[in-house]
């Protein structure tokens, strides 16, 4: 790397050089810095050094009057605009012919403008990226093709659809945008109907929303948010409404008592599968005493060898075995017809048993397209299973005839708000039955016996 560096080094020495002696031989050449330093460097005496390596050649050539040169054509591109040995006599000369005169106050620049001012009178550079057109190559393609097509006649699309068009109306007037200061302009009333686009332009436009599913729009359960409780619910309820309730609650107790009844009948042992004493004594004594087979053993008769005969070859049926199957068999395709045929002179006098039967079979289909109507609109008022537990309803709130309340004073608050609302949403469908999150132990449970606690034992 470092010697790709010297290279270029050198080689932009070389070229400033160049065009040091280029300009300085031309007639006329100013400066504009003085150069007496690099008048003295050039007066003392030059070191004479090696320079066959190109690290020593960096290192001892002096390249001070080069930088010197470069720096003073820049300063004068940067003032001027240019080398003053190429401006005109009439650029740098004036004639001096009298007395100003004299200008008027002038408002001068802010002294922000002034500094934020481009001094330099080199122009920037360009901007490629400004110039640049995007899918140039694209267009050109197409213009190129148009102009393919426009040499051989050929007429656009767009050209032959111009004469079809709708021409504008000249008459009509433009819409013009009034102040918001008129006090003569129409006011917005908000209250007012809205004005709707037409449909397919809303829709080509992408403005037109997309429309709501009607299944989003139904509610999981038809049953009420808020359920009133029973009348023998209240806090004096008239006697038949309270039996009523406890009724029902009663039979709620006794429906969940025939379930617990039943899981202990299915888990309790059967009186047939307990162990007697004689079964017990039968087990302990197995193995201890050896027991006599009295049964004698047949004795083993031989097996007679019967002969394998060998495998009967089909024997090759003859011309007259051929034609009589075959005839057989366009017998009993004519039988089968004509039973067809006689089948069918037959249905035309059950007609009036056929419009039955099918009278018949309709009206099982819609009977049970009622059933499953009405099981689909039960099932709209029931919970359903939304996730692993079962949803399990809230007791019923029942106080007893010797508990009621004559009046609200002595009336005993029960059940909870909060309970009752979420029941009522897991009811609904709203939410999924849940249970309490059970504790999981990361780690056993170790015991340890303490020091004073085994002195003791």
């Amino acid at each position: 790397m470092s010697k790709r560096v010297s290279f270029y080094q050198s080689s932009n020495m070389a070229a400033a050089r160049r065009l040091k002696r280029v300009v300085a031989s031309q007639p006329g050449f100013l400066k504009l810095k003085s150069t007496s330093g690099s008048a003295d460097s050039v007066s003392s005496r030059r070191k004479r050094v090696n320079k066959n390596k190109k690290k020593s050649w960096n290192k001892h050539s002096d390249i001070n009057d080069v930088e010197d040169f470069l720096e003073d054509v820049r300063h004068q591109e940067r003032t001027t605009g240019g080398l003053l040995s190429e401006k005109p006599d009439d650029s740098l000369f004036f004639l001096d012919v009298g007395q100003p005169k004299k200008k008027g106050k002038t408002s001068r620049p802010l002294r922000i403008d002034l500094i934020l001012q481009h001094d330099s009178l080199i122009p920037p550079p360009k901007d490629v990226l400004a110039y640049q057109q995007p899918n140039a190559k694209k267009l050109r393609r197409i213009a190129q093709k148009a102009e393919q097509l426009a040499a051989k006649g050929v007429v656009p699309q767009r050209r032959k659809q111009l004469p079809s068009r709708r021409p504008a109306d000249r008459k009509a007037k433009k819409s013009v945008t009034e102040a918001n200061n008129n006090p003569d302009r129409e006011y917005y009333d908000i209250w007012g109907q809205e004005y709707s686009a037409d449909p397919w332009y809303l829709q080509q436009t992408g403005k037109k929303l997309v429309n709501r599913p009607e299944k989003l729009n139904e509610k999981p359960s038809v049953l009420p948010a808020v359920e009133v409780i029973a009348p023998g619910g209240s806090y004096n309820p008239d006697f038949f409404s309270h039996q009523a309730l406890l009724r029902e609650a009663h039979e709620v107790e006794v429906k969940k008592q025939k379930e617990e009844d039943k899981i202990e009948r299915q888990v309790m042992v059967n009186k047939a599968d307990t162990a007697t004493e004689e079964t017990i004594l039968r087990e302990q004594v197995e193995g201890l005493v050896e027991e006599e087979n009295e049964e004698e053993m047949a004795p083993n008769e031989e097996e007679e060898d019967v002969a394998v005969g060998g495998i009967a070859l089909a024997e090759k049926k003859t011309e007259r075995q051929r034609k009589k199957e075959k005839a057989d068999k366009i017998k009993e395709q004519q039988r089968l017809a004509d039973r067809q045929r006689i089948d069918q002179h037959q249905q035309l006098f059950q007609l009036r048993s056929i419009k039955a039967s099918i009278k018949q079979q309709e009206q099982g289909t819609k009977d049970k397209q009622k059933v499953r109507k009405a099981k689909q609109e039960a099932q709209k008022s029931q919970p359903r299973r939304l996730g692993k537990l079962k949803f399990q309803p809230q007791d019923l709130e029942v106080q007893l005839s010797d508990e009621l309340a004559g009046s609200l004073r002595r009336l005993k608050p029960e059940g909870s708000v909060l309970k009752d609302r979420f029941k009522s949403l897991q009811k609904r469908n709203l939410i999924e039955p849940r249970e309490r999150a059970k504790f999981k132990r990361r780690h056993k449970v170790k015991y340890v016996e303490k020091r004073a606690f085994r002195e003791i034992t």
